[in-house]
């Protein structure tokens, strides 16, 4: 019987609740409610509060991170993916969807082009961890989809990637950025996501401990200035991306017009955006586009 439908519900949430709210959980009751439909048993309830009170993440608890709609598999070891990231998400599948447009020759005016066979953009998650951001996109960009790829430097999040990830919807690979991609989507690479870390190395330490203690250090430090891993990719994604094709990069808003000199360094046409309700800034660079590089729309 489901502990939900147990008639010991309510003392074992209480005792949840004051477990956690004791450890300094602003969200205790929020927290113990998802605890309580994720155990079995009482057994397994307290053991789930008492690895959550001991610091591990919510989300490595459950075994899942809710992420654009998906419940995304996590598992120990690798980085849960972050609610803000959703932003960056949402940019990419807008352009993704727009890609696959485009190719199909629909749209107003579109006339008997608009009856061209379905064409599937190709859409790449580099530094994928878990793969929530590709699993996004190949979730929401409609029919025909994507073709996707995904790309990790660790293996434990090549694992879980391929989890969120599965053969018939994309192919995960384990490498060094650009070096994990079949050479076959060079130069084709229409919307290109890079989720890179940006947490400069002197600052990982301030990270909360949710985040220092259990997420890997290669996803989360960015090097001196936070964009070692970001010039890297920006530098050969020209190589890499179609015509008109797009870079899109999570930052800091402190980072951004930083990040955005990078991409015009490497030949990218750069705009920011921006989300004030979600602190989020992503960075998107074009191939053999004309526009501003200033700040984009918000939201």
């Amino acid at each position: 019987m489901s502990l939900l439908a147990s008639p010991l519900l309510p003392s074992l949430r209480s005792a949840a609740v004051a477990r956690l709210r004791a450890t300094g959980s602003v969200f205790a009751e929020d927290e113990a409610d998802l605890l309580l439909a994720a155990a079995g048993t009482p057994a397994a309830l307290d053991a789930m509060v008492e690895r959550r009170a001991a610091g591990l993440p919510l989300e490595l608890v459950l075994g899942w991170a809710e992420f654009c709609g998906l419940r995304v598999t996590v598992t120990p070891g690798v980085f849960v993916p972050r609610r803000r990231t959703e932003f960056l998400a949402r940019q990419a599948i807008a352009l993704a969807t727009a890609a696959g447009t485009a190719a199909r020759g629909a749209g107003p005016g579109a006339g008997p082009e608009a009856a061209r066979p379905a064409v599937r953009p190709v859409v790449v998650d580099l530094c994928c961890g878990s793969g929530a951001v590709g699993a996004a996109l190949a979730a929401a960009v409609p029919a025909p989809g994507v073709e996707l790829y995904a790309a990790d430097i660790d293996p434990a999040a090549v694992r879980c990637a391929r989890r969120n990830i599965p053969g018939a919807v994309g192919e995960v690979s384990e490498g060094d950025l650009y070096e994990a991609l079949p050479a076959a989507v060079r130069g084709r690479i229409d919307v290109l996501v890079a989720n890179v870390p940006y947490v400069p190395t002197q600052q990982v330490g301030l990270l909360p401990p949710e985040a220092r203690d259990h997420e890997p250090l290669v996803a989360l430090d960015g090097g001196a200035d936070g964009l070692d891993i970001l010039r890297r990719v920006t530098a050969a994604a020209p190589q890499w991306l179609a015509p008109g094709g797009h870079l899109l990069v999570e930052t800091s808003e402190r980072q951004a017009a930083s990040a955005a000199e990078v991409f015009r360094r490497s030949g990218l046409t750069p705009r920011v955006v921006t989300s004030e309700e979600e602190y989020a800034t992503v960075v998107i660079g074009s191939v053999g586009s004309t526009a501003s590089d200033g700040s984009g729309p918000r939201g």
